[in-house]
């Protein structure tokens, strides 16, 4: 089937969690339906869910024969121990033939060119595109839809549609984040169960008290966000260059989808026949009768705030569909010397006898703190482009003063974690200006796409988990990447293994493990410059700072320290180590630039500098803990 207002098309995508649920739903008002196999796809928390090989293969033959289309999500990111199933499973998609395959990890798209196979790809929204640029990017690597960010307003992808040929998708109904897609880590990093690998045990979804300037907030769970809900906006949707209406729920069951897809696709049939006489709320009262979490626009029509955060019953952390919790509040685990042990044991068996300068570079969120990564002779410094308040952006003024007094040390400019294509515009000026940073420090494709005539650094941002993707990242232009934090210690030593000049690790302090568009401080009365806290339900405070562009990132609460492990990692052939640095106060972070640097330059002296740092402090492992 096909639908068209005005020549354009719209799709309405419906997902099918198993197989019985696609037979259910395929004869519906869909014009399309998205699943996945048993792996290597971002829903596999239930064995009774997703497609076997076989079903996968008669899904797109049932579809087919309906004039429907099937996608088929290859959406995880991939560690190298992986990439042997990625490759036969392409293979087995290639003799299957979906109309597309729904990715987020680019060494999907590398294999695909390598095997010369025929697979429309569509990317992500894990993806988070969010830019002009990167939707260039994606189109000259033959991609040829793309899920816009979640947090993308409908006025954004009207723009975008206008200037490239790519499709959009966009979510119109279900569950939603609070973070960006692709940039919630914490998960992953405290249970093993990433967000960004079909795992995530949500402490988005814990319930949270709020605590700033000396004061407490009651929250209830305040970064549990309502379900999106577009049924009232069908017109505004397709204005917006909307493609896909994409539904959320491949964990829900036959009974709900069904009503969902009804009601979607008996409005746009409405809409499309007569659209002078539409009546937009003809089964708002059902859908809202049976939602299973309140509903919102989300961003849809700009920061919706505190309105997009739910209290209904699975907004609790609690599972609508058995009663059961995700997860419950659990401490950041603490650097133990059995721990410590067995990764010595680990980073040994991978030493490989080469020798090489040790890079100390340093992410910093003012000229204070640059300044002090100077006088400590820091290899490198990333001026973070995500500054948090109070203080004010690098300008130009201080970063020419720091060039001026930088000697050996490298300074990069650091980008945004979502960079918009005003701030393309802005770093593009002020490059031009003459300022002789040394490059910059890239967070998506499309700032690498932008700046490829720079020098350029990947940061965490870009999710690299496996070879292939840093192969891939450093073909479109990196010098060198940071590996995510996510990455256990198997994961890390594997791209180590391959990757050790060109890999840097954060080996100390906190990377941002949510980032969110929603704005925490809008739950205080009185905002002052304090710092504001999430206090979970054990009593753990969760420090969250607010950026320059009113965004929300949360860290750790315990800084990731590796100094121990400092000499293993070397002699394993890391060569770049990283200090995440924006949140430490001054005399903190003199006092810990000074010990790494001492470590880089005594490595048997580690474990005593550690000793000697950690006195007093609670320090996490992160991934490698686990």
């Amino acid at each position: 089937m096909a639908r068209y207002f005005n020549n354009k098309p719209v799709e309405l995508l419906a997902p099918a969690g198993n197989f019985e649920i696609f037979k259910g739903i395929i004869n519906l008002g869909c014009d399309a339906v998205y699943f996945g196999g048993k792996n290597l796809n971002m829903r596999l928390h239930r064995k009774d869910y997703n497609f076997t090989d076989q079903e996968l293969s008669e899904a797109v033959r049932m579809a087919r024969a309906l004039g429907k289309k099937a996608y088929i999500t290859v959406n995880n990111l991939y560690n190298d121990q992986e990439l042997g199933q990625l490759k036969e499973f392409l293979l087995l998609l290639h003799d299957i033939k979906p109309d597309a395959l729904i990715v987020q990890d680019f060494s999907v798209i590398e294999l695909i060119k390598e095997m010369s196979l025929k697979l429309p790809v569509h990317a992500s929204v894990m993806m988070n595109i969010h830019n002009l640029q990167s939707m260039y990017a994606l189109q000259e690597l033959g991609v040829t839809r793309v899920v816009l960010s979640r947090e993308a307003p409908l006025t954004y992808g009207k723009y975008l549609a206008a200037r490239t040929n790519l499709e959009l998708e966009y979510f119109v109904h279900g569950d939603m984040c609070i973070a960006h897609g692709g940039q919630c880590l914490y998960s992953g990093m405290l249970f093993g169960q990433s967000s960004n690998r079909g795992r995530c045990l949500k402490p988005c979804r814990w319930g949270y008290q709020i605590h700033h300037g000396g004061k407490d907030y009651p929250a209830q769970f305040p970064l549990a966000v309502k379900d999106m809900y577009m049924y009232e906006n069908i017109p505004e949707l397709i204005d917006g260059g909307i493609t896909s209406f994409k539904i959320e729920g491949r964990m829900r069951d036959v009974d709900y989808l069904t009503m969902i897809i009804n009601a979607y696709g008996d409005g746009i049939d409405r809409y499309i026949e007569d659209p002078l006489d539409y009546d937009r709320r003809m089964e708002a009262v059902k859908l809202y009768e049976n939602r299973k979490r309140d509903t919102s626009a989300a961003y849809a029509f700009g920061r919706p705030g505190l309105k997009n955060i739910n209290t209904r019953y699975e907004g609790t952390g609690t599972l609508f569909s058995s009663g059961k919790v995700f997860s419950t509040a659990t401490e950041e685990r603490e650097t133990s010397k059995e721990r410590l042990e067995k990764i010595r044991t680990l980073l040994k068996e991978q030493a490989a006898g080469k020798k090489g300068k040790a890079n100390l570079t340093v992410k910093v969120n003012n000229l204070c703190q640059a300044k002090i990564c100077l006088d400590l002779k820091a290899d490198a410094i990333y001026l973070s482009g995500d500054v948090f308040l109070p203080d004010k952006p690098f300008s130009g003024k201080e970063i020419k003063e720091l060039i001026k007094e930088k000697g050996d040390t490298a300074i990069y400019l650091g980008m945004p974690h979502m960079t918009f294509d005003i701030q393309m515009e802005e770093y593009g000026q002020l490059l031009s200006s003459h300022i002789p940073v040394d490059g910059l420090l890239a967070t998506n494709i499309g700032g690498i796409r932008t700046f490829r005539d720079r020098e350029l650094i990947g940061d965490y941002p870009l999710n690299i988990l496996n070879n292939n993707t840093a192969a891939f990242y450093i073909k479109q232009g990196l010098k060198r990447f940071t590996i995510t934090p996510e990455a256990t210690l198997p994961e890390t030593i594997s791209i180590i293994n391959k990757m050790a000049g060109r890999a840097e690790l954060i080996v100390h302090g906190s990377p941002t493990v949510m980032y969110m568009e929603h704005d925490l401080y809008d739950n205080v009365k009185q905002a002052g410059n304090g710092l504001l806290y999430l206090t979970d339900e054990a009593g753990f405070n969760h420090p969250v700072y607010k950026d320059r562009y009113g965004r929300n990132h949360m860290l750790l609460y315990k800084n990731i320290c590796y100094l121990p492990i400092l000499k293993e990692l070397y002699q394993a052939g890391l060569r770049n180590f990283r200090i995440e640095a924006c949140h430490l106060k001054e005399e903190e972070l003199a006092r810990t630039i000074a010990a790494y640097r001492q470590a880089l330059n005594n490595m048997d002296d580690c474990e005593a500098i550690y000793e000697e740092l950690a006195e007093g402090g609670s320090w996490t492992l992160g991934s490698f803990a686990l």
